[in-house]
């Protein structure tokens, strides 16, 4: 058998990706699984984010089949700060997924926000294969999330917790990514300095629906910021902005961008799984 790049993804709209989003989030209805229903070799994708930690998994035909995610913030600027921690959880991720799939998950792929030090990418990996996973793949963060999107030309721009990346795509090629340190982290200090809450509290306050209209008067002005990073690093024009990272998921960020940059902007309806899910992707598969 040997590895080929396949591509029984649907092409680029909004429409599809959010209905391939849909189908990974029912999954998590499904208890168990037989490895007979599945088309195997798995892959598996490790998000080694700055809020969360996240595992998906597809089947050889680019199907969903399984994510789990635990909150950690384990990683700032692309630097691994709790490596033990990172492990410990990601291991957990791992087993809880073995059970339910009934099988080992022995191969992943990871990513990394762009330009990072090259001694912090293979800090990266190690945490990964430090829980039994071979690491057959490293990508760039923003570079999975055009991935899974199905973006060849326009700029992705991935909202972590500590960072705001930029990749400018042409003929689905990244022609070049910067990667910003602002992100979901600084709209929670925005958010405890109004509030007067303690920085986890403000975490959880920021989250619930009855406080949106509040929130997002408060980080307006962090969004703005964002959005005036991915304006001043657009060396070139471009049609389309496509919004992904768990610091995206607030209800009408993509308007703001809009307003302010003047382009296009999508906002795919769970932009937590976007970049886990491309990187998954990003492993060729298998001719059987």
């Amino acid at each position: 058998m040997k590895r080929v790049a396949k591509k029984a993804y649907p092409p680029a709209s909004m429409e599809a990706v959010n209905e391939y989003l849909t189908r990974m989030e029912a999954t998590q209805q499904i208890a168990s699984f037989s490895p007979t229903d599945l088309a195997l070799p798995l892959k598996v994708g490790v998000d080694l984010g700055t809020s969360n930690i996240v595992i998906t998994v597809l089947d050889n035909r680019n199907q969903p089949v399984a994510f789990a995610s635990w909150p950690a913030h384990v990683v700032r600027d692309g630097i691994v700060v709790g490596f033990m921690e990172a492990v410990n959880i990601l291991a957990e991720l791992k087993e809880a997924l073995e059970k339910r799939l009934g099988l080992t998950l022995t191969e992943a792929a990871t990513a990394i926000p762009p330009n990072i030090l090259p001694g912090n990418v293979k800090v990266i990996a190690n945490v990964v294969s430090a829980v039994g996973f071979r690491v057959v793949k490293v990508i760039d963060e923003p570079e999975a999330a055009a991935l899974m999107m199905q973006v060849t030309d326009g700029a992705v721009v991935d909202i972590g917790g500590g960072t705001t990346g930029i990749s400018l795509l042409r003929a689905g090629k990244v022609v070049y990514s910067v990667d910003e340190p602002t992100g979901g982290t600084h709209m929670t200090l925005v958010v405890a300095g109004n509030t007067g809450l303690e920085f986890d509290q403000a975490e959880d306050y920021k989250v619930l629906p009855e406080n949106y209209s509040r929130v997002f008067t408060m980080v307006h002005p962090v969004i703005e910021k964002m959005a005036e990073i991915t304006k001043s690093n657009l060396r070139e024009k471009v049609g389309a902005l496509y919004l992904a990272g768990g610091a995206s998921c607030l209800k009408g960020i993509q308007d703001v961008f809009e307003a302010y940059t003047g382009i296009k902007t999508y906002k795919p309806e769970n932009p937590l799984l976007v970049t886990p899910i491309g990187i998954a992707l990003s492993i060729p598969s298998v001719e059987v």
